[in-house]
């Protein structure tokens, strides 16, 4: 393949330093910290992808259409992460008392130990991440993605697709 004029060896750093780059590398990271946390607490059940599920999981159960709704995945990928997380006893499935046809997926009394460990390793992946980067510049982040989150959200919800 011939080079391109705009392919010249300077002319790569935006692959590396674009916002959506940026934003993976520091939640790849901050992530696998929590997962590390977790393992020091006796919690290594539990995969990346699972978190699809647990992130978005009422402590009073939701139904698995809900759950891949929230996550934005089908329901048969979320369905299959359900019973990942049933086998190894955080979950379990319940008929839905208004629809005998859906299922209603709740925390186990296991599942609720590791959320609540979850939230301690959370915390203190957030505090270290405070530490590193200054309490205005964390504080500011935080806002600064929440913003971004919202107007995402009312642009979806205004487009239908939420």
């Amino acid at each position: 393949m011939l080079p391109h004029a705009d392919d010249s060896p300077g002319d790569e750093e935006w692959r590396h330093s674009n916002i959506g780059r940026l934003m993976n590398c520091a939640l790849t990271h901050f992530e696998e910290r929590v997962f590390e946390l977790l393992a020091a607490q006796g919690h290594s059940e539990v995969r990346l992808a699972h978190l699809h599920l647990t992130r978005n999981l009422d402590r009073s159960g939701t139904r698995t259409t809900e759950l891949a709704r929230r996550a934005a995945m089908t329901k048969q990928a979320m369905s299959e992460i359900v019973a990942e997380c049933e086998s190894i006893g955080l979950v379990r499935r319940m008929p839905d008392p208004l629809d005998a046809r859906a299922k209603i997926v709740l925390f186990t009394d296991a599942g609720l130990a590791w959320l609540n460990a979850f939230k301690t390793a959370l915390a203190r992946a957030e505090a270290e991440m405070r530490q590193d980067l200054g309490e205005t510049a964390m504080r500011s982040l935080k806002k600064t993605l929440a913003r971004y989150d919202a107007r995402r959200e009312a642009t979806a919800t205004r487009n239908g697709s939420r």
